[in-house]
Formats: structure tokens, sequence, C-alpha cells
């Protein structure tokens, strides 16, 4: 049986072709990426550059972007009044999605649930973004304790042309596991890693029919996992620079213990169409890391960071001075 998905680009010049066959001992997966470059509208940026002194990015090809659609929510001009210039790109969209919630509840500490911290720490995210980047569009999965489906989330996105898209999580381990990590599609390298995306993507099992709603995808299989976690191809380069920067900001900034960035196949960014990062903020089983995770400053501090490494990206994508 031959199954093949064509994944296309938030930018003209972005695009991802998938074919997989399959055989009743063997899997054969095709997978043909192509990213002509026949305009620049979105720079890519060079996950390898240094993150204490990042490389110049190569000139920005002028491209005049079409006027927005009438029923679409016009970006607001930042305080310089750059963004009045059309032929520059910006970053226009940010997507906030806060883990789990509703009958999902994510994974428990002794007192908080993962699904109340996210949302507190992805509200306050936003709250960072509006003032400090009023040029930007927020939008978030929820802002309430609703249940919504992983391709809901990722729906959401893509509908609304999104320019990013940033999960927030808690994390659960065996005793001793502590610190953040930053997490970006791409085939896991481990074991740990393939568990953690099996513990994230779990929650489709919560879903009404959704072996058809995932194309078949079993979350309990590493088979399952390993197909779909080149999907993102495209995009891995700035979703790597940005995971980059929040992990900086997590050891620097904000003084927390880290993990590192690490990749692996979660559906929530398996299905988005734009760069993309998925934030474990800390582990809940550890009391003294869910003590500082159910705390409002420690909520605030997480976003604070996760901010500062935003508005470092936004920077390095549009070829303006920072801040």
């Amino acid at each position: 049986m031959r199954l093949t998905t064509k994944i296309r680009g938030r930018y003209p010049h972005q695009g991802l072709l998938v074919a997989w066959f399959f055989h009743p001992t063997t899997i054969v997966r095709i997978i043909a990426l192509t990213c002509i470059l026949l305009s620049a509208q979105c720079p890519v940026l060079n996950a390898q550059d240094s993150l204490t002194s990042p490389r110049p990015l190569p000139p920005v090809r002028q491209q005049v972007v079409a006027a927005p659609a009438p029923d679409s929510v016009a970006p607001r001009p930042d305080a310089s009044g750059a963004d009045m210039d059309p032929t520059r790109y910006r970053l226009r969209t940010v997507v906030l999605d806060a883990g789990h919630g509703g009958k999902d509840i994510g994974c428990n500490g002794a007192s908080a649930h993962e699904a109340d911290v996210a949302l507190a720490i992805i509200k306050n995210l936003g709250r960072q973004i509006e003032a400090g980047s009023p040029g930007v569009r927020v939008i978030y999965t929820r802002k309430t304790d609703v249940f919504i489906e992983l391709d809901e989330r990722a729906a959401i996105a893509n509908r609304n042309h999104a320019d990013l898209f940033i999960s927030v999580h808690c994390n659960a381990g065996p005793k001793g596991a502590r610190g953040t990590e930053v997490w970006t599609m791409g085939l896991h390298k481990t074991d740990a890693n393939l568990g953690v995306a099996q513990r994230e993507n779990s929650v489709i099992l919560q879903e009404k029919d959704y072996k058809r709603r995932y194309d078949g995808f079993d979350p309990r299989s590493p088979q399952s996992h390993i197909l779909f976690s080149l999907f993102q191809s495209a995009y891995l380069t700035n979703s790597l620079r940005l995971a980059q920067r929040i992990d900086r900001q997590f050891r620097t900034s904000v003084g927390r213990s880290s993990r590192g960035i690490k990749q692996a196949g979660f559906i929530v960014l398996w299905k988005s169409t734009m760069p993309s990062v998925l934030v474990e903020a800390g582990f809940l089983t550890d009391r003294g890391e869910e003590n500082y995770l159910d705390d409002k400053v420690g909520q605030q501090a997480i976003a604070n960071g996760i901010y500062r490494a935003f508005r470092e990206y936004k920077h390095d994508l549009e070829g303006t001075r920072g801040e």
C-alpha cells in the first residue's frame, strides 16, 4: 500500500512531500524535501550559529507582501514604526499552546497538575509578548481549563498562518529527575526521548476515533513515532534556533538546571506547518521543582525566559536591532 502526504509550507518555497510504502515485512520511507528558494520571504536562520555571538544573517531579499484578507486581524505597528515597511518580513503571529487541559490533567506532583501550571505559564508569556512586542498577534489554543485535541491545537496555528508555535508542558520522571528541556520535531535518538514523546502523545487515546484522525498512528508504537518524526524538516533549522535561545535563557537569566535541547516525534509539532518548539518547564515529580513551578514567581520567571528568547529570535529573523 502506498500513502503519499503533501505538507504545504508556511512560505511559498517550503514544502515537504512524504511517500510511505507499506510491505508485509518492511516499511520503506521515501522523503523528498522541496525547498526551492523562489523567494526569501522568510529568512532561514543557521541553527549552528553561536548563541553568544551569532554570525550576521544574510540580507533579506525584498518582496511585497500581499494585503491581509478583509476578515483577518491586522497586526498593530510596533513602537518604532518599522512594521509600516511592506517589503520587510515580519514575525506577525505566534500561537501559544498550554499542554493538556480539561479531562486530561497531564502529569501530577504532590498537589500541582501539569495542565494548570502550563496554562499559567502560557498566559504570562502571552501578556509579555503583547506588552513587549505589540506588532505581534498572540493566539492561544486554550485560555481556560478545557480539553483540546492535539491535531486541533496545530490546526489553530495553521488556520491563522502562524509564524511560530510554542507549546508548554511539565515533565514527570523517576526520583532525582529535574531540569528544563526544549524539544523540536525530529527522530528520537534514545529510549528516554521516545518515552517523553509517547507520554505526551498518549493523550490521543482520550480522543474519539483517534486512529482515523491521525492516519493510523499508535502512540504506543515506536515504529509510528519513527515514521512521522521527519515531517518538520522544512522548519527544523529555525525551530532549533529558537530552542537554543530558550535553553540559554533558562540556564542564564532564569537560573534553572537544563537537560538540554532534544528531538522526538510529538504529534502537536508534527501537525504544525511552521517553526515549533515544545518546552518542558520542569519536573512536577521533584518536590523542589513542583514548588517552584506551582508558584506565581516561578511561573513568571519561566515565561520571562521564553519571552526573552522569542524576542531575540524575532529580531534575528527580521534583521532588526535588539531592544
